[in-house]
């Protein structure tokens, strides 16, 4: 088993085009690269929705390189770069399609609406006459999607939409007041779930037609790709992830997804949680059978984009969560000829040795471990807008203020080196507004184990009747600019019951930059970890608190609303620790990650029972890893993966609670633990 390297690459129209592709079929061949994703009149050379004689010159260019590439034993695949349109960009409609619609009213120039017919009937020709080809898998743009088309942050408020909300809510309905109702304070407006429906029946009715045509049109030989965005505004589209890949399997076979994990640059190495946390929740919404083929991402597309460093260290990740091929974007889409980028070729055969190592683990087949991040995919139809510190925004704007998930408790978490998992496990997370989107049994399921709540998800559960099962009562939520009375807030000072290891009673940790804090009115037993204090030192409330409730769950609370952008430091990292090892009871199971800042862990468990620990350094400093066990294993292999260097195995020190592992880590390296 080794890692499969899927290039995206694009071949312009010209005399010279069956030379280019036989050149970048040597280029694969001397690489590795398993398959090419040859993408059509992408980025500079988009014109618009290709028609005519340009479809015609982009035809004959997929059709010259498919047969060079296949012949060389390279596979290959499409990538039309537009389903409705990524985003204006100067370019002007010409083939008559009802333009997107933004919840302002703004018009989109180049940009189609799901519900128009003459634009339905041009993707489905559109693509049905590239299936011909019978390239392996054509995909589907992230455009096809309702939010993300700039000018416009969100459509699907165009008129034929408007009708179709009308006609289900019995009623005539206007832009202005459905822009209103579906993020209006309080509970949900009916209005809400009815545009969500109609967006996602929409959608849905586009994707079959599509691949049943792609599946007619090629006799079965291609199949359609999904290029899938962020787990938030697909919920606010009220996506339902299930019937979409049902609808896009056409006698092909199932679709294959794209997942969106990593960013489009250079970025700091500790936004790997953000990357590890979303190829573990798209995983775990799809269904069996649907394959996985992360984008390495890279745009501008131009070499100087992102490090080679970077680039690998999110090829690992991707190949940690058990990807069944990588999607590269490693040359500029203008770039015509491969040969004229040899550093990509050496970049991808210094890559290999490690990424092949993890392939012959096979760890598509593990389970993930963790702190449980639940989330629903509707949970926009269910999360209530408004609250401190947010005034009323713009209608699109409001929008995205439905659009919460769990990546903030993921950053939290991960970046103390807590390992999470998309799966239940026995200590959940539970932060935000997304605490409405589950029931009352759900909740109480949660509170039977262990739960770690920050103060907009407390407060939502003390208001749904939960406040004697969480051990507190969240008697206000104070906006930093509108405080009263003692303020404003500064600072977490540890008590006598928070104090652990290192962080005494006394030590300091600063709430000054939350945009609100929560007033805690700890009950009966509760233990208070933390007081949080004015700048001038007056009392103002309870920060951290821990109870056991008599459900036999465990819970604690913080009062900060803004957990992911809390100053973070080494007493940080012990009271975050703490409460996993208290909210575990006398079932202490997980590693917690320490001897550096962001270090970011991926725990799982194979078939046969192995577990595999792997430690990615977010740091631009190096650091030696110790992973606290509550029961040490008898043996631990250790493998060091440093960036684009080959695996080399690494020695380890048990002691009764401790790994430590040798040498130390580098920027960006990842750290792999076998027991």
């Amino acid at each position: 088993m080794t890692a499969r390297y899927h290039l995206r690459f694009q071949i312009h129209p010209s005399p010279d085009t069956a030379t280019d592709a036989r050149a970048l079929a040597t280029d694969c061949v001397e690489n590795g690269v398993d398959e090419v994703v040859l993408l059509l009149a992408a980025e500079e050379v988009f014109t618009g929705h290709l028609a005519g004689a340009d479809e015609d010159r982009w035809f004959e260019t997929a059709a010259i390189a498919h047969e060079e590439l296949t012949v060389a034993g390279i596979g290959v695949s499409l990538n039309p770069w537009a389903t409705t349109g990524h985003a204006d960009r100067g370019r002007r409609n010409q083939l008559g399609f009802a333009p997107m619609v933004s919840p302002q009213g703004d018009v989109a120039a180049a940009q189609a609406s799901f519900a128009c017919p003459r634009w339905r009937d041009w993707l489905c020709a559109h693509y049905g006459r590239f299936a011909e080809l019978g390239c392996r898998v054509l995909w589907l743009e992230d455009d096809f999607r309702y939010h993300n088309h700039m000018p416009l942050r969100w459509g699907g408020f165009e008129p034929p939409m408007l009708d179709r909300v009308a006609e289900l809510a019995g009623e005539p309905v206007t832009r202005e007041q459905l822009a209103a109702a579906v993020t209006a304070p309080g509970p949900p407006y009916p209005w809400r779930a009815l545009l969500q429906h109609v967006w996602r029946e929409a959608q849905l009715d586009v994707a079959a037609l599509v691949a049943r045509e792609v599946g007619d049109r090629s006799a079965g030989r291609s199949r359609l790709g999904l290029m899938s965005s962020r787990l938030g505004p697909a919920s606010v589209e009220g996506r339902d992830w299930t019937a979409l890949f049902d609808a896009l399997t056409g006698s092909g076979g199932r679709p294959v997804q794209r997942p969106h994990f990593a960013p489009y640059a250079d970025a700091p190495g500790r936004e790997l949680s953000d990357s590890v946390w979303m190829l573990e929740a798209q995983r775990a919404l799809r269904p069996d059978g649907v394959t996985s083929e992360p984008e390495i991402e890279n745009w501008p597309h131009t070499a100087w984009s992102k490090s080679d460093t970077q680039t690998w260290s999110e090829m690992v990740a991707a190949q940690l969560a058990g990807s069944d091929a990588l999607l590269l974007n490693l040359h500029p889409t203008y770039g015509r000829q491969a040969e004229r980028f040899p550093a990509v070729g050496r970049m991808l055969r210094r890559s290999r040795p490690a990424l092949d190592w993890i392939a012959e683990r096979r760890p598509e087949r593990d389970a993930t471990a963790g702190v449980w991040l639940p989330f629903r995919t509707d949970t926009a139809a269910r999360v209530r807008t408004g609250g401190p510190g947010r005034t009323r925004p713009a209608a699109d704007a409001a929008l995205e203020e439905l659009a919460v998930d769990p990546g903030p408790a993921a950053d939290f978490l991960l970046r103390y080196g807590v390992p999470v998992t998309a799966g239940p496990a026995p200590v959940a997370a539970l932060f935000g507004a997304a605490a409405w989107a589950f029931d009352d049994a759900e909740l109480e399921g949660m509170l039977s184990r262990g739960l770690l709540l920050d103060a907009v998800a407390a407060a939502v559960l003390d208001e749904r009747g939960f406040g004697a099962a969480m051990g507190v009562r969240v008697a206000e939520v104070v906006d930093r600019e509108a405080h009263t009375g003692p303020g404003p807030y500064a600072r977490e000072l540890v008590t006598a019951e928070g104090a652990c290891g290192a962080t005494g009673e006394g030590t300091a940790l600063s709430v000054n930059l939350q945009p609100a804090l929560a007033r805690l009115e700890p009950l009966a037993g509760a233990e208070v970890w933390t007081q949080v204090v004015a700048a001038d030192g007056a009392a103002w409330g309870a920060g951290r608190c821990a109870f056991a409730n008599r459900l036999g769950g465990r819970v604690v609370v913080l009062a900060a609303t803004a957990l992911q952008n809390l100053p973070r430091d080494d007493d940080g990292q012990r009271l975050a620790h703490r409460a996993v090892r208290f909210l575990e009871a006398d079932r202490p199971a997980l590693p917690l990650i320490s001897g550096g800042p962001h270090l970011i862990p991926h725990l799982s468990r194979s078939q046969d029972g192995t577990h595999r620990l792997a430690v990615a350094n977010g740091s631009a400093d190096p650091a030696t890893i110790r992973v606290d066990v509550a029961s040490p294993p008898g043996e631990v292999h250790a493998t060091l993966l440093a960036p684009l260097a080959g695996p080399v195995d690494a020695k380890t020190l048990l002691t009764q609670h401790r790994v430590t592992a040798e040498p130390e880590l580098p920027h960006r390296g990842w750290l792999v633990l076998e027991w």
